[in-house]
């Protein structure tokens, strides 16, 4: 069900003006990546902005008589107060992984995979040139290409925009 369980992590990104962290929010319905924000340090200011971005790009989340979960890594980020607040305000219960074992967010660090074979080493040098085309590459490559046009085994070989159309008219054969 959409909108039900997301998670979230951060990766570092690299350019040739120093490191940049990008935080991302995922619906682990669909992998579809519904918040995203790309920063200069790893405050909890970072998660909590892809945060809000995943609920201004889905509205009200509300799932009736559902809980909605959040699941994260033990980073400080998402186990301090900050993004427990932010949280709480939207309705989430968090969720994290275990001690110690990486697999519990594999959905995130999936994606981060990819998005580094297929963007960021595809880079000169293996890094962006600077902040700036970071930012412009990264916003093209989630928005356009991840959300839109890649394909995903786990969706019966769609997009995660068109797996959510496919199930909103009912119909999973379409599209």
């Amino acid at each position: 069900m959409v909108n039900r369980v997301w998670c979230g992590d951060i990766t570092y990104v690299p350019t040739a003006e120093g490191w940049l962290y990008l935080a991302t929010v995922q619906d682990l319905f669909s992998r579809r990546i519904v918040g995203w924000a790309l920063g200069e340090n790893l405050e909890a200011e970072l998660v909590c902005e892809a945060f809000e971005q995943a609920m201004q790009t889905r509205g009200s989340v509300g799932s009736v008589g559902f809980e909605k979960l959040f699941h994260s890594d033990r980073g400080s980020q998402y186990a301090g107060w900050w993004f427990e607040r932010t949280l709480d305000k939207h309705g989430f219960v968090p969720s994290m992984s275990r001690k110690g074992n990486c697999w519990d967010n594999a959905v995130a660090e999936s994606f981060f995979g990819s998005y580094k074979s297929e963007l960021v080493a595809q880079q000169e040098q293996g890094c962006f040139a600077d902040k700036v085309q970071a930012y412009r590459l990264t916003a093209d490559y989630i928005e356009n290409f991840y959300n839109r046009v890649r394909l995903h085994s786990t969706l019966d070989y769609r997009s995660p925009v068109a797996f959510e159309l496919a199930h909103q008219i009912g119909n999973l054969s379409a599209f």
